[in-house]
């Protein structure tokens, strides 16, 4: 495989699996799948033949142990696929090997060094990755967007149903005052320490360093000669604004949503970073919820339930809907109004799981405590406790 393909590729995502997963768990997706796309399964089916391919590859990389470990720390240095090798980068065997990739040329072929560069990739990191030495010709560089987490309450019917609710925030924007430069005159100079790179090299053994952000501009890669009032120089001021968030139908209490590009703006023509919202849910006095379902429960007579009959259940902003109790139905039974729970992520609907509670009146008198005796007396044969000594005694 290529060196762009081994940095590039989620081969965890190809099998299913989480990154933390065990060799077990790995060796179980991966047969799985084969079997669902292997070729003589899927004949002339290519899409199934590329999927194939693609499955035997991740397996290659993450069922080697040690292979799956200079994986690991390959994506780690390189943000998980953020380096983009060039044209030169071409296909082939390439045995995996960080010291090969942070020295000089490639070995074989006749491309030079990783992506085409003769100084191999420390060259091209310069600062960022290198073997002792800074790097040449940095320059500064764009800087993402503070992420920014806020949270908000809804209650319950504006959950189950989706709502747009103002959010007030506060995060760093660039300072007004100095155009995010952080300097009084808009000419701030370049950090020396850093070389504009915003971050400095520390050495972590094995012949090659791991940076860190520099500790003379906190990361910026510029220096302000005359600091900014409101900033201080660091070309980021206290911010607050307010936005309309759309929040959508079906979310839970404790949820956790991520807007993309919604958080503090980036620095240099950097993006901006990302806005959570956890959400909390108000309850709600009669019904509850159990994933996308909607719960109630509903009070019947003793007759109703013995004798059957025709109830009334109220829905979540909607018209009331009618149940038919068959005869004996027992107290905490629970039947299902279909379509009248929570909204799915696909847009249909959950139901709604009504349970039925038996109600004791407090007080009888007159002809319903005659009939309660007349019926006492009808059934005084039966005894409903007789299986539950049964059963104790057979323990």
């Amino acid at each position: 495989m290529s060196t762009k393909d081994f940095i590039e590729k989620d081969y965890y995502k190809v099998l299913g699996v989480p990154k933390d997963a065990t060799e077990a768990e790995i060796k179980k997706a991966y047969r799985k799948l084969a079997r669902e796309f292997h070729p003589d399964a899927n004949k002339g089916n290519t899409k199934a033949e590329e999927r194939f391919k693609e499955i035997s590859e991740a397996n290659d990389v993450l069922g080697d142990p040690k292979k799956r470990k200079e994986y690991d720390e390959a994506r780690a240095l390189f943000g998980n696929g953020g380096f983009r090798p060039g044209p030169g980068a071409g296909g082939g065997s390439f045995n995996f090997d960080l010291g090969d990739l942070f020295g000089g040329g490639a070995q074989g072929g006749g491309a030079q060094g990783a992506g085409g560069f003769g100084g191999g990739l420390g060259d091209v990191f310069g600062g960022l990755f290198n073997r002792g030495g800074a790097g040449t010709g940095a320059r500064t560089q764009p800087r993402r967007g503070q992420d920014v987490e806020s949270e908000v309450t809804l209650s319950f019917t504006e959950a189950v149903d989706g709502a747009t609710v103002p959010l007030r925030m506060s995060s760093q924007q660039p300072c007004k005052a100095c155009s995010g430069t952080g300097d009084k005159n808009g000419t701030p100079r370049v950090c020396p320490t850093c070389v504009g790179t915003g971050q400095v090299a520390r050495g972590s053994g094995g012949g090659f360093s791991l940076t860190d952000p520099c500790p003379d501009c906190k990361g910026r890669g510029l220096i302000a000669e005359d600091p900014c009032d409101v900033c201080k120089g660091s070309g980021r001021a206290k911010s607050s604004r307010t936005m309309q968030v759309r929040i959508p139908a079906g979310v839970s209490d404790g949820q956790r949503i991520r807007l993309r590009g919604k958080g503090a703006p980036g620095e240099r023509g950097g993006p901006a970073g990302d806005l959570y919202v956890v959400v909390h849910v108000d309850a709600h006095p009669v019904f509850g919820r159990k994933g996308d379902n909607l719960t109630v429960t509903v009070p019947v007579t003793y007759p109703e339930a013995a004798l059957g009959g025709e109830v009334r259940v109220p829905t979540l902003g909607g018209p009331p809907v009618t149940l038919k109790l068959p005869p004996g139905t027992p107290n905490g039974r629970t039947m299902r109004a279909r379509g009248k729970g929570a909204v799915r992520k696909d847009g249909t609907r959950g139901d709604l799981l009504v349970t039925v509670e038996v109600t004791v009146p407090k007080d009888v008198s007159g002809k319903a405590r005659d009939a309660l005796e007349a019926y006492r007396e009808a059934t005084a044969g039966e005894d409903p406790r007789a299986e539950l000594f049964q059963a104790a005694k057979g323990a």
